[in-house]
């Protein structure tokens, strides 16, 4: 068996990391992509690696050089019009190689586990293209295939249909082809099909006429857990980085994205922090039929988004701004508001890293369970004094909840003292009893008129995609400095869009949220069945749990990403905890939390 590796094109969509180096010299992690195929290549004992160079070619014959004259053949073939052809034109010229010999047939700006290989290698079918479902990150040749793993066709860009995506699989550009399949089939077609359509033009495409003629010869290989990533631009690169990080640095490469995590395959996301119920229900039915005059359209200015924000959750509209998410509200508030900041630890560290080091008290529970009360706030900064006080109700990431009465109580006794109270209430919704733990309404606002509420919409209503905060206070003018803090246009068309039509459904939310904590307190009882877990009590949509010897929250969190694909928020680091081991553990829906449980006790077990 023979390799046959495509590294002729150019990789423009790279931008400066292709500007003097070809597309495969591109570093991963600071290994060439070349290097690292080459590597797995040497581990199958093949005849030869044939390498079709073109763009910077001569940079790469000589990087290659003879590193690898231990383990591999390696033979190049030229494309020198790799600017006026496509990888039709660099295989044509390798099909004498290519019929000489069964094939790996391999593009250079693959990255994927060894286990790919010797998933080819060890089948008994002689003509495969490994394919994966399709997912909504992927771009390039898509196909369909029957029960038998047959591939029955090659689904081309005009005939993509969104509606059929269910039924669709990628090809990872990674086949195996018999020395006879190229001699009887691809490589008289591919002369047909370039005397007739033109050198500019991809490979697969002979594929899908071979098909097209009710070949059942090519089947399809799925993968399932294996890693890939094809890396045709920067962000393709970024995200490869992380799914291939070495052990020291991959949940650096993980947390430090702050979302974005529908590019990484099948991964479940235990770290942020949404309501799985609301955003199932009809108003994002409502939303996507709306989805191309709203992509359309400029959102309306600050004026009618308050009014809508008004409208939502009852506040007047001098006493609320919405917005771009609560983090944009908080950095103008943190910039605003003057004098000592009062804060509880450990906690959720968006406030405080918008103040100076300096311009903090801090109180830090004193028991295991990181548990306090208004009364321990009201005892420790009367003595450590501040002009506003931080109060996260229930707090982040311990969980722990403050009634609405010591709360009240809390904002009065503030009020007294001439301190600001901030109470952010984002998970508030989650809490038992939760339609009378708030604390937005005209009243209580104006019976505490120095007191400002935060509330995040993403979390409670599980649509963090739409950047959706709302700020709310009786203070009417610190809220119209807010509003001329943030821009005119702060809200999207979708955000917009669902404040407008949001009434409509708060039957549907309220049943949400009431799922949700039954969940919630199912999914805590489970939990507590994983003898190497200590979990605290909480009111919100997350559980602080402590991890007990011989485990560490750092290996925990390794293990579960790498073993099973499911990315845990490792706590150990945060101000407050002092080292120890802890995790915080979101809730998700039933299914992925049994899934979460069953990975615990596998790791366990």
């Amino acid at each position: 068996m023979q390799a046959i590796i495509l590294a002729a094109g150019m990789g423009k969509r790279l931008g400066e990391f292709t500007k003097d180096n070809t597309k495969c010299m591109v570093k991963m992690n600071g290994e060439c992509i070349i290097d690292r195929l080459l590597k797995q290549l040497s581990k199958l004992n093949l005849e030869r690696v044939v390498i079709v160079v073109g763009y910077e070619g001569g940079k790469l014959i000589e990087h290659i050089g003879e590193r690898y004259s231990d383990t591999l053949k390696i033979e190049y073939v030229e494309n020198s019009i790799y600017d006026k052809t496509n990888n039709i034109y660099s295989l044509a010229l390798a099909k004498e190689q290519l019929q000489q010999d069964d094939t790996l047939l391999i593009e250079s700006d693959l990255v994927f586990d060894d286990a790919m290989l010797q998933l080819l290698v060890s089948s008994e079918q002689p003509n495969l293209a490994l394919v994966a479902k399709y997912e909504s990150w992927m771009d390039g040749t898509v196909v369909c295939i029957d029960d038998e793993n047959n591939i029955v066709n090659f689904i081309p860009k005009a005939a993509f249909c969104f509606d059929d995506v269910d039924k669709y699989y990628k090809t990872i550009n990674i086949y195996k082809f018999s020395k006879e399949f190229s001699r009887t089939k691809y490589v008289p077609f591919l002369e047909a099909y370039t005397k007739a359509v033109g050198n500019n033009e991809y490979y697969e495409n002979v594929l899908r006429v071979i098909t097209f003629l009710d070949s059942r010869e090519l089947k399809a290989l799925p993968v399932s857990n294996e890693k890939w990533y094809e890396i045709d631009d920067k962000q393709d690169l970024d995200i490869a980085e992380a799914l291939f990080a070495e052990e020291k640095d991959i949940l650096n490469k993980y947390y430090g994205r702050f979302g974005g995590y529908w590019r990484f395959p099948k991964m479940l996301d235990y770290c942020y922090l949404v309501n799985p119920y609301f955003a199932s229900t009809r108003i994002v039915d409502e939303m996507k039929s709306n989805f191309n005059i709203l992509i359309q359209e400029y959102p309306s200015g600050m004026k009618v988004n308050t009014l809508l924000a008004s409208k939502c959750w009852g506040i007047k509209e001098d006493y609320i701004v919405p917005g771009n998410g609560a983090a944009e509200l908080i950095k103008a508030l943190m910039e605003l508001l003057p004098g000592k900041l009062g804060i509880v630890r450990p906690t959720f560290e968006e406030y405080p890293n918008r103040r100076d080091k300096e311009s903090l008290v801090t109180f830090v529970p004193q028991n295991n369970e990181y548990r306090y009360t208004a009364d321990d706030l009201i005892a420790f900064f009367g003595k450590n004094k501040a002009d506003n006080l931080l109060l996260i109700n229930p707090d982040n990431p311990s969980g722990n909840f403050i009634p609405l009465a010591d709360v009240c109580r809390l904002a009065e006794w503030c009020e007294k003292q001439n301190m600001r109270l901030i109470v952010d209430e984002s998970f508030v919704d989650f809490s038992d009893g939760w339609r009378q733990n708030t604390l937005l309404s005209n009243a209580t606002l104006e019976k505490y008129p120095h007191m400002l509420v935060m509330k995040s919409i993403s979390k409670s209503y599980g649509v963090p995609g739409i950047r959706l905060g709302i700020l709310c206070s009786a203070d009417s003018a610190i809220i119209s400095q807010i509003k001329k803090m943030v821009s005119i246009w702060n809200i999207n068309s979708f955000c917009e869009f669902f404040m407008q039509i949001f009434s409509k459904y708060e039957g549907d939310y309220a049943r949400a949220c009431d799922k949700f904590i039954e969940e919630r307190n199912s999914f805590g009882n489970q939990l507590r069945t994983i003898d190497f877990l200590r979990v605290m009590p909480s009111q919100a949509n997350y559980f602080l749990v402590e991890v007990l010897p011989p485990y560490t929250a750092n290996g925990l969190v390794l293990r579960m990403l790498k073993e099973h694909n499911i990315l845990l928020r490792d706590c150990s680091g945060k101000a407050g905890f002092d080292g120890k081991q802890y995790m915080r553990i979101a809730v998700r829906s039933h299914n992925d939390n049994q899934r979460l449980i069953e990975a615990l006790k596998a790791i366990g077990a």
